[in-house]
């Protein structure tokens, strides 16, 4: 119909004038009619050459609209010079794509090497990219991390204000953090539609830095006074009064050494719990398997409950899965739970070290994981000291933790790294009974079937 239509205005003019002399006479009737099939013939077969390559050249526009990138048009004859245009416009345009193109691997690059977490969002706060610092520093914690009420504030006033904002915040879970947000609006907005950068600077190991040096000017300085102040004397005494008394000589210098070790007990503690702070935001990566480890680690304490004649209960689940965890620090969780066991527990009693699934429920989150607990028969905690077990240098007998060696931040040092593994801890205590510490660690995705380490 469209043939024909353009024929018949194409041709009109044509065979109108070949109808009107033979109509009214003045040309042969047959020559006229011939000649008028023939102009409209002609006007037909033209207008089918011109529709096809007006065809072609729509669809050489569309797929340089769709695809960018270059087309050539061939076979055209009635519109050549158009034809070499729209080429030469597809070349143009798929230079610019890829270029564009280009230059959009380079911002993604760039975004995904910023050693700082980058997440970029929509207008309507979804996420369009993050980076692999962001990914790595958050994984899924990221959607709660964007709305916290600071970051999401900073977020809603640099869209309405198209200006920069930021805000510290510090986050309680699953591990505390100190953060240093900065949202930034783009306008215009970047191509896969993010209209404000949302960069997450974290202040966490700053901080720590600063909490440290705090708390070794108000704590440490206090810890170290008495052990120093007694080789100060005993060492005056010896170059004194004691110069000459070979049995008096002999009793300070035993009680020297022990106080020497004891500060020096005191000094590892404190660098073992300044790394640990240090990392404490970030979850290890390694698959750890404590149905291996745990026996290494209480075959270490046997010559210890030999002498003390303690009988050790010791059960490992057989199907007991691994967990997600660094092997030294792990051990260090352990072995300080052990010794707190050997040293506060009474003679002739038993350790227990108990390893297995952890059963959901109110005691512990709902979701899969495992239990280590290691239990004593000591004269156990008075329940108001439980909730300050885990502060730095608290005790609950001062005089007794001195006597067997303890420092006072073992439990300090066990609560950090629980943390850092996303785990939990419980300390369960009856006077006259005993001391359970317990700590949950979340299963790996893929658990892994150990052996029996009874």
């Amino acid at each position: 119909m469209r043939v024909l239509v353009i024929a018949g205005c194409l041709a009109g003019v044509p065979a109108l004038t070949l109808a009107v002399p033979a109509i009214a006479g003045w040309a042969d009737v047959v020559p006229a009619i011939l000649g008028m099939a023939i102009t409209i013939l002609a006007a037909g077969a033209f207008i089918l050459l011109w529709l096809r390559e007006v065809d072609r050249l729509t669809q050489a526009v569309r797929h340089i609209a769709y695809d960018k990138s270059a087309a050539d048009v061939p076979g055209i004859i009635l519109m050549e010079t158009l034809s070499w245009e729209v080429a030469r416009l597809s070349r143009r345009l798929a230079s610019r794509a890829e270029l564009l193109e280009q230059h959009r691997r380079a911002d993604t690059l760039i975004l995904e090497r910023l050693p700082d977490p980058v997440v970029v969002l929509a207008h309507d706060r979804a996420v369009r990219r993050a980076n692999a610092a962001a990914r790595d520093a958050f994984g899924d914690d990221m959607a709660a991390v964007l709305r916290h009420p600071g970051v999401r504030g900073a977020i809603d006033r640099a869209l309405s204000s198209s200006q920069s904002q930021t805000v510290e915040v510090v986050l309680a879970a699953p591990v505390q953090r100190d953060l240093y947000a900065t949202a930034v609006p783009m306008d215009p907005p970047l191509a896969d539609g993010g209209q404000v950068l949302v960069v997450l600077s974290d202040r966490t190991r700053e901080r720590v830095i600063e909490r440290m040096r705090a708390d070794f000017v108000a704590n440490v300085s206090h810890e170290l006074r008495t052990p120093l102040a007694s080789l100060i004397g005993f060492i005056e005494t010896l170059q004194g009064a004691a110069a000459d008394d070979r049995p008096a000589q002999q009793r300070f210098l035993g009680i020297m050494a022990e106080q020497g070790a004891r500060m020096n007990r005191l000094i590892d503690d404190l660098l073992s719990l300044s790394r640990i702070e240090l990392t404490e935001h970030q979850p290890p990566s390694e698959r750890l398997d404590l149905g291996q480890l745990l026996p290494r680690l209480v075959a270490g304490f046997e010559p210890r409950l030999a002498e003390r004649k303690v009988r050790l209960a010791m059960r490992i689940a057989m199907d007991l899965p691994a967990v997600l965890g660094d092997a030294d620090q792990m051990a260090q969780v352990l072995q300080n739970l052990l010794d707190n066991a050997m040293k506060y527990g009474r003679d002739g009693g038993t350790l227990t070290v108990v390893a297995a699934r952890a059963q959901p429920g109110d005691r512990w989150p709902n979701r899969a994981g495992i239990v280590v607990s290691v239990g004593d028969e000591g004269s156990g905690i008075p329940r108001q000291h439980l909730p300050r077990l885990t502060e730095r240098f608290y005790r609950v007998d001062k005089g007794r933790s001195r006597t067997v060696g303890g420092t006072g931040l073992g439990l300090a040092i066990v609560k950090h790294i629980v943390n850092r593994h996303r785990g939990q801890l419980l300390i369960e205590s009856e006077e006259g009974k005993g001391t359970t510490v317990s700590v949950w660690l979340p299963m790996t995705q893929a658990p892994a079937r150990l052996a029996d380490a009874d």
